[in-house]
Parts: C-alpha cells; structure tokens; sequence
C-alpha cells in the first residue's frame, strides 16, 4: 500500500506541474489575441479598398493584364501554405494542411503539377518528414507577423507566376490558411490569389437596372493596374498571415484550457484514489494492532 500511495501522490505533482505549464500558457495565449486581432481588424479596410481599386481596372477596362488573364491550358500550380512555427495548438497545423492536401488532390486531377511554398515550421517538418519538395520556405515570426516577410513572400510567387511554365513558371497561385472566425472557430480557407478573381462588378441577381459606376485611368491602365497589382498581392498575403497568426493564438488558447481541465480531473481522480489507498493502510495497520494485542492477551 505505501508503494501505491508514493506513486499517485508522484502522479498528483506532475499533473500539478503540468497544470502550472498549460495555465501560464493559456494566460499567455490570450494575452496576445487581443493584439493579433486588432492587427486583422487593422489590415482589413485597407485590403479591402485595395481589391476593390484593382478589381474596378480590370473590370471597367478592356485591358487584359498577364496578371489578370486566364490561361488557356494551365499545366503546374503553385499552393502557399501557411502554418505556425510551434505546436501546442490543437488541430490548427493539422486541418490547414489537410485542406492543402485536398486541394493538391483537386488541382493534380485537373492534370496540373503543383509545387509548393511554405510558412512556418510545421509545414517545413511535415514535407521534410515525407520527404516531398518545396520551392521556398519562410520561418520564425508567424506569432508576430512582419509586412517585409508578407513582401518576399509576395515577390517570390509573382515572380514565379511570370515566368513561362516552359522554365519552371505556374499558371495559378492558391493560398491556404486558417482564418479567425471567433475564440472557438478557425477554419482553414483556399484562395486562389493569382489570376485575379474579379470581386467588384458583378451583378446582383435581385437588382434590375443599377448604375454601374464609371472610371477614369490615368495615366493609362495597364501603369494603374502595375502599380496596383504588387500592393494588392502583399496585403492579401499579409492579411492571410495575421489571420493565421490570430487563429494559432486562439486555438493555442483553446487547447491548453482543455489542457489544464484535464490537469484538475487527474488530480481530482488521482487524490481520491490517494485517499482510498491512505485509507486502506490505515485500516490494515489498525488491524495489524488489534491482531498483535489479541495474541499478547491471549
């Protein structure tokens, strides 16, 4: 029975332990979600005003941009997948990288070889552990997101998506992340970035007879669309990082509250098994007393 008892008391200190971990990273946690969710809320407007500039020129004009124009025949795409650099967080690197995985499935039975970017070091481990290709990678900062990352990022694929597929170009360029929908939700989401997907100017089904809006490019544009373009390929990578980042902080949050309840039920069931054990030494050292005072009397 003493043996018994030093291992559920040994057991109740490292639940303890572990319960002083998980809580200190919880607090942690929600610390910096306030933080990472201004940014989002921040970086939104603007990204928004930007898709709409750019979706306005290449609606409203008859121009047709490299940038904007459908291929005939895509043959390879390109997936930028961003994860986080630690762990600690649930399902976030697992469900974002699943829905890489489907969409890679997609676009390779549509007959197009796909090649992947990766942010964060999950996403690193995860291919070098399977032993599959990559042509760049970005680590450290996905908790802090930097706008120069969002920019290397932004020039690496565009520069990829304006080369010829003959020498090693891409037709489509797809971004996969988790986006924050609340504490509780992040849903991992697919963005085809690269043609552009026209947002603004498309007609409503349920309105008949509406104005369109009318534009005027100076100088021309094609320099209004080149100016526009870049801006608006960085602040959609950029505003994909801070919705990761905000997602990996909440479910990080998420995760190690579920962790430190598990802590409490180990320490509850482990301190009533504790008691039961005392208990049951006690009893047998009572009866060992009254047996031995039997036989003296006796």
């Amino acid at each position: 029975m003493g043996a018994q008892l030093r291992v559920y008391r040994q057991k109740i200190r490292t639940a303890q332990t572990t319960k002083k971990i998980t809580r200190a990273m919880e607090l942690i946690s929600a610390s910096r979600i306030q933080k990472a969710q201004q940014r989002v809320l921040a970086s939104a407007p603007y990204a928004r005003a930007v898709t709409r500039a750019v979706s306005a020129v290449a609606t409203y004009s008859n121009v047709h941009h490299l940038l904007t124009t459908e291929p005939e025949n895509p043959t390879r795409a390109a997936i930028v997948l961003f994860t986080s650099d630690r762990g600690l967080a649930g399902a976030f690197n697992a469900q974002v990288i699943r829905e890489a995985s489907e969409l890679r499935t997609r676009l390779e039975a549509d007959g197009k070889e796909v090649v992947h970017y990766l942010v964060g070091r999950k996403a690193v481990g995860y291919f070098a552990f399977r032993r599959r290709a990559s042509e760049r990678d970005w680590t450290g900062g996905t908790d802090n997101p930097e706008f120069g990352t969002a920019q290397e990022i932004a020039a690496a694929i565009v520069e990829k998506f304006i080369q010829p597929t003959e020498e090693g170009g891409v037709d489509e360029i797809h971004i996969v992340y988790n986006r924050f929908v609340s504490m509780l939700v992040q849903d991992p989401e697919t963005v085809r970035l690269l043609p552009l997907e026209v947002v603004e100017g498309v007609e409503d089904p349920g309105t008949e007879h509406v104005a369109l809006p009318l534009y005027e490019f100076e100088p021309d544009a094609d320099d209004v669309l080149d100016a526009l373009l870049p801006v608006y390929i960085e602040s959609r990578i950029f505003n994909a990082m801070l919705q990761s980042a905000a997602a990996k902080h909440a479910a990080t949050q998420k995760a190690m509250k579920s962790a430190s309840d598990n802590a409490d039920k180990l320490i509850k069931d482990y301190t009533r098994l504790a008691n039961n054990a005392r208990q049951s030494e006690i009893t047998q050292q009572i009866s060992e007393i009254v047996g031995g005072a039997d036989a003296l009397v006796k």
